[in-house]
C-alpha cells in the first residue's frame, strides 16, 4: 500500500501525479486537488480549470485578475 502525501492515509488503490518535476502520491483526487493544483492570488481558491494569467501569477478568474487591478483579461474569448 502507499501512503497518501496530503492527509497520511495507507491505501491500495492510492495513485501517482507528476507535474513537471514535482510528483506526490494520493488516495484520492481530492487530496491531489489539495496539494497540486494553483491557488488563486486573489481568492485563495483551487483552480481546477484553465484560469487567467497575468504576469505570471494565476487567478481562477478574470473577475478576480480585475480586483487585483489586472484589466484586459476576459472569461470568455
Amino acid at each position: 500500500m502507499a501512503t497518501c502525501d496530503t492527509c497520511g492515509n495507507d491505501y491500495d488503490k492510492a495513485f501517482t501525479v507528476t507535474q513537471g518535476e514535482r510528483t506526490g502520491t494520493f488516495d484520492s483526487f481530492e487530496c491531489a486537488v489539495h496539494a497540486m493544483a494553483p491557488a488563486c492570488a486573489h481568492c485563495g481558491c483551487r483552480i481546477l480549470g484553465h484560469g487567467v494569467e497575468a504576469g505570471g501569477t494565476v487567478y481562477c478568474c478574470a473577475h478576480c485578475a480585475e480586483h487585483s487591478g489586472v484589466t484586459g483579461l476576459s472569461d470568455r474569448v
